[in-house]
């Protein structure tokens, strides 16, 4: 599957911007089952700055540096990538949990992909006791660790409510897992807090997914959102398998990765400073349109 990505993020400030510092998290790159065709940034105002690097998790990261005065900021990615995933290994070929866990923490190896660095407590996923309690029950002795992933993601979706208005980004963990309501963030902040009380290494992915208008409705434009789920470590013959809970399925062709870390915090699309204003008003559009 072909698809064609077009993301803006637009900002409207209450008084001048004199000067813009961002880091835009907005470009793919080629990894399993995906293949970057093309991929660019517009930016308007144009940047008097503009560097493109690669973070120690091996996402694509675009530094700018905006010095003309602006009351509004447009930053436009244009994407096109293939999406071809091979079909996920059945979860109970998988290890046990318990091995997974024993491995995770009896490995040495510093590697951007090595689940040392998904084990332990990130800043928007602390350790959460409730949450860890949540998913005891579905691990239990020598069950494979897919097998019960995928069981606690499907006890979340008939748990845990969809809901744009429930929370905001700096909303906590622990609100979002006490209101059983939020969104996909939110879900794959809890489900990897769930996984880490136990032992096992989980990863936030960003991305996007390919929504599907209801039959006989036409596709909205910019209706699209991107979105979030969760990457567990099943182990070094098994490797990272994604799980999206608010959809409550494994990733597939729908899918499309931007980028991963510990949480939020490591691949926020757009994140910098500004000065000459507190006041803004942003707006996002995505479109994620397949190719015929």
């Amino acid at each position: 599957m072909i698809y064609d990505i077009r993301h803006l993020t637009s900002y409207a400030y209450g008084s001048s911007v004199t000067f813009s510092h961002c880091a835009l998290r907005l470009l793919p790159k080629d990894g399993a089952g995906q293949y970057v065709m093309a991929a660019s940034l517009d930016i308007d105002p144009a940047p008097k700055e503009l560097h493109q690097k690669i973070c120690f998790f091996g996402n694509r990261v675009t530094s700018l540096t905006i010095e003309t005065p602006h009351r509004r900021l447009s930053v436009e990615a244009n994407i096109s990538i293939e999406i071809d995933r091979e079909v996920t290994l059945h979860p109970k070929l998988t290890p046990a949990w318990e091995y997974v866990r024993d491995s995770a923490f009896a490995s040495t190896s510093l590697d951007p992909d090595s689940p040392v660095h998904f084990l332990y407590p990130s800043r928007f996923v602390p350790h959460y006791q409730p949450a860890v309690d949540y998913a005891r029950a579905h691990f239990t002795a020598g069950r494979p660790v897919l097998e019960a992933a995928i069981e606690l993601m499907h006890r979340m979706r008939g748990d845990f409510r969809y809901d744009p208005k429930a929370t905001i980004l700096s909303t906590p963990l622990s609100e979002a897992f006490e209101k059983r309501h939020g969104v996909c963030q939110d879900f794959a902040h809890i489900m990897i807090a769930a996984l880490r009380g136990i032992g096992l290494p989980a990863a936030y992915v960003s991305g996007y997914i390919r929504t599907i208008p209801p039959e006989g409705q036409p596709r909205l434009q910019g209706a699209d959102a991107m979105h979030a789920w969760v990457s567990l470590w099943c182990g070094e013959a098994c490797g990272w398998i994604d799980l999206d809970p608010t959809n409550d399925m494994l990733i597939g062709n729908d899918h499309i990765v931007l980028a991963r870390g510990r949480d939020y915090a490591d691949i926020s699309p757009v994140a910098g400073i500004i000065l000459g204003t507190r006041e803004q008003d942003v707006d996002v559009q995505v479109d994620v349109v397949p190719r015929v």
